[in-house]
């Protein structure tokens, strides 16, 4: 069984959460029992990678007869920390911010918004999803008003590592960084960076030697 969570790979991690979804996409369907080879062919996935991904984490299903949909569900909420909601505080509601404001994804199914902060003064107590922006000033009270333990940032480069700086010091355990660009970061704080260019440039590269 798989060790420290240090240990797991972020490819497992993502995958863990496209069974998570698949899953939850059988229950709604009425699907009790599935085998590996079944979900496998369901949503275009590697029946041995499944299997693969789940003895990492111990024993899921039973050989000859497959996993029982909501406990494998059930297991891998809990492993992905799912079972209690988890707060988070975004910082820079310009286009991308004020969007995943409203993102159903960012309030429900373990996660929920629980406070808006911006530099700007024009946006300074705006309502956006039936929460008002407050001030960058603020966002230490922001975090511990809401109980925040997760920060988004959605903020220009320029101003990704001071606000990053001010999340660790206000006090959160987790950031979802937007900005395109590396942080500097501190102990206990963990930053996960979603780089959209990345994904175009890579993109790019298999699309240029298509040609």
């Amino acid at each position: 069984m798989m060790g420290p969570a240090e240990e797991v790979s972020p490819l497992t991690l993502n995958r863990l959460s496209f069974y998570l979804r698949s899953l939850r996409h059988l229950q709604e369907q009425g699907i009790k029992r599935v085998s590996s080879q079944e979900l496998a062919q369901r949503y275009h996935l590697s029946a041995t990678q499944i299997r693969k991904d789940l003895a990492q984490f111990g024993e899921f299903g039973i050989r000859g007869v497959g996993y029982e949909v909501r406990h494998l569900r059930e297991r891998l909420r809990h492993l992905l920390g799912l079972e209690r909601t988890q707060n988070l505080v975004i910082v820079g509601v310009g286009r991308l911010g004020t969007a995943l404001a409203a993102y159903p994804g960012f309030n429900s199914d373990g996660f929920r918004v629980v406070g808006l902060v911006d530099s700007d003064p024009a946006k300074i107590d705006r309502r956006i999803g039936g929460l008002r922006v407050r001030p960058t000033a603020e966002l230490a009270d922001v975090v511990r008003d809401g109980n925040a333990i997760m920060g988004v940032l959605t903020v220009p480069t320029a101003a990704a590592q001071a606000s990053y700086d001010a999340l660790a010091a206000a006090g959160v355990r987790a950031v979802l960084n937007f900005a395109p660009t590396q942080l500097r970061t501190t102990r206990g704080v963990r930053v996960k960076t979603v780089d959209l260019r990345i994904g175009l440039e890579e993109l790019g590269f298999f699309l240029a030697r298509a040609t």
